[in-house]
């Protein structure tokens, strides 16, 4: 599953930098699926959507940073936990229940996004 950050998140930036697929941004900051991937140009996600990869899409939070789902790995296949998690000095980097995925997809996600 994806990881989530709640709304305990004081903005203190401790995540952001620790993620190998650049999947959190800071609150009312646009995401790019080229962000710290090896993707570019016009894609095919996983679901079979097609996007630009340089297009700016609209930020999941306006108020604290966020992960964006379809770029966590939960740091599968670069790390052993969430590097996110591990760094949060106030635990609000856990897991998502609405974004439930077994390892086996992650790695195709990290695979995806890394061109590996």
């Amino acid at each position: 599953m994806a990881i989530i950050i709640t709304d305990e998140c004081i903005n203190c930036g401790a995540c952001e930098p620790e993620c190998p697929n650049t999947a959190i941004y800071e609150g009312a900051d646009d995401w790019r699926y080229k962000d710290g991937t090896s993707l570019s140009g016009t894609i095919v996600l996983p679901d079979g959507t097609e996007v630009d990869a340089d297009d700016a899409q609209t930020p999941i939070s306006d108020e604290i940073y966020y992960i964006v789902p379809g770029k966590c790995t939960e740091c599968k296949g670069f790390h052993d936990e969430p590097q996110c998690a591990a760094v949060c000095p106030v635990d609000c980097c856990v897991p998502d229940d609405n974004h439930v995925e077994d390892e086996e997809t992650l790695l195709e996600r990290q695979s995806f996004l890394h061109g590996e």
